[in-house]
């Protein structure tokens, strides 16, 4: 038998000498060695939750659905899968809430991502992950906050009593929903941390990959949702023929140079995925990420800003325009800036670190230096700000910031850090609030201790909202279209 290392030989040149056709030992010794190296190396840098799907055999029946609907048959759910920073993942939220509704089912209420955690790509240049990408993501980050102690729900930070009250949604906790389909013997929001319980979180990381939809779809049980915004932007009640196409298309220079060859289409969602439709008749419908923008007369993913036919929908279209933040953290930042600002000020958002931010510095600057140099000349000094930024004090010294700092004539400077005790207090009351929880399958309300540990951010955009001089804001942030909105809905001077 041949050695497949061993290669074909060339032909003989004209009247050349025969060539020895020995081979050392050495060589195939050296090439195994070299392969299994490669072997070991890629298996060590393959995320757990994948080899997960691999190593373990999953039931292609999928039984956790039988489970599920002998607890709770009357119901079928909606999971998504957020990505990117907090405003991202709120905007994900608010679009969620609606899509669930459309289609009349339970929205799983997914926790708080860490930042940059999970990463969609570009939806304008078409380079995006896939939504079985998205999925696997999302999950695998939800087992590491639930394993580590650190899962914090929507819910939580986001107040939806409203809607919940009035019926205009239904939502489960994510910790929960993974508890029944998973028929786990314990309630995964009672755990503070799962390192103490290996073989659950082996267990938990076996069933929820399932979710993501490497496995196909399963008929009355699970569908996933694989059209993204490269090919879709889904509408409702529209006017539109069902399927024409979208204005926003690849232009030929994308098609040629990178190969692109997508057509995006209109859509109509509850028709592809509602009553009477294939999807319809699943338990659970997964989407991947749902965020969507406006982008050159279109919007990215989701194009629903009105259903006429529908007043319901169209209910909840205008009451999920803007979702306030839970009365502890609006009572937290309006205390700081009644009870220690305790005059007007102005709000600086600076977004300095991330991304494309952190390369323009000078026109962030800019934009506050032109409203400081006004204020200056139409009234009293030192003027009050409030300095919401992602660049640490200890680097203030050599740019604008560190400028107003000695400038104490005319500025006086006020900023959170992590480490002051109104952020432990609110920390607190929201573990005793729990609201996430409150919502659910029946006999699953009990409250269960939990922990917060991060809610600086939530608590400086309400103190943005407070400020009665101005909000100046980095442009291209999303922190500060939410700064924006919350000023827009008088945030600080409701009652909570």
């Amino acid at each position: 038998m041949k050695n497949i290392f061993t290669l074909s030989k060339p032909p003989k040149p004209w009247g050349g000498r025969r060539k020895s056709q020995h081979r050392s030992p050495f060589l195939f010794l050296s090439i195994t060695i070299f392969t299994f190296l490669l072997l070991f190396i890629a298996y060590n840098h393959i995320p757990e939750s994948l080899l997960s799907l691999s190593s373990k055999t999953l039931d292609p029946k999928f039984s956790q659905c039988h489970t599920t609907k002998a607890i709770s048959p009357d119901k079928k759910f909606f999971l998504y899968a957020p990505h990117s920073g907090f405003s991202n993942q709120l905007g994900e939220f608010k679009n969620a809430i609606l899509m669930a509704g459309i289609l009349n089912r339970t929205l799983i209420v997914p926790p708080v991502l860490d930042h940059h955690a999970v990463a969609l790509g570009s939806c304008p240049k078409f380079r995006v992950q896939s939504p079985n990408q998205m999925r696997i993501s999302v999950w695998h980050h939800a087992i590491e906050l639930l394993r580590s102690g650190r899962y914090v729900s929507m819910a939580d930070i986001i107040d939806i009593s409203s809607l919940v009250s009035s019926s205009m949604v239904k939502v489960l906790d994510f910790r929960r929903f993974a508890s029944l389909w998973c028929g786990l013997d314990v309630d995964l929001a009672c755990l503070i941390s799962l390192n103490t319980q290996p073989s659950l979180l082996d267990r938990l990381r076996q069933c929820v990959s399932m979710l993501s939809g490497l496995n196909g779809n399963v008929d009355g049980c699970f569908f996933a949702v694989d059209d993204d915004c490269r090919t879709t932007v889904w509408t409702y009640q529209s006017g539109d023929e069902d399927g024409v196409l979208d204005p926003f298309q690849p232009d030929e220079q994308l098609k040629k140079k990178k190969k692109v060859s997508y057509v995006r289409r209109r859509r109509d969602v509850y028709k592809a995925l509602g009553s009477g439709s294939k999807a319809d008749s699943a338990t659970i419908l997964a989407f991947g990420t749902l965020f969507t923008a406006p982008y050159k007369g279109s919007q990215l993913y989701i194009d629903i800003n009105a259903a006429p036919r529908d007043q319901r929908i169209q209910s909840l279209i205008e009451n999920i325009e803007f979702i306030p933040f839970v009365p502890e953290i609006l009572s937290a930042g309006k205390k700081y800036a009644f009870e220690t600002i305790k005059a007007p000020f102005l709000c600086a958002q600076l977004r300095l670190l991330d991304g494309q931010f952190k390369n323009h510095w000078k026109a962030t600057f800019l934009r506050l230096k032109e409203k400081l140099d006004s204020l200056r000349q139409k009234g009293p000094q030192p003027i009050n700000i409030f300095v919401m930024t992602d660049l640490p004090v200890t680097n203030w010294t050599g740019n604008y910031l560190g400028d107003l700092a000695k400038d104490t004539d005319s500025f006086k400077l006020y900023f959170l850090r992590k480490e002051d005790e109104l952020l432990a207090q609110t920390a607190q009351k929201l573990a005793t609030a729990g609201h996430g929880l409150r919502y659910g399958v029946t006999g699953m309300e009990k409250p269960c201790p939990q922990r917060f540990s991060d809610v600086l951010l939530f608590i400086e955009q309400t103190v943005c909202s407070c400020a009665t001089v101005g909000f100046v804001g980095t442009a291209g942030s999303t922190l500060a279209e939410s700064i924006e909105l919350m000023r827009k809905f008088d945030v600080c001077s409701t009652q909570n």
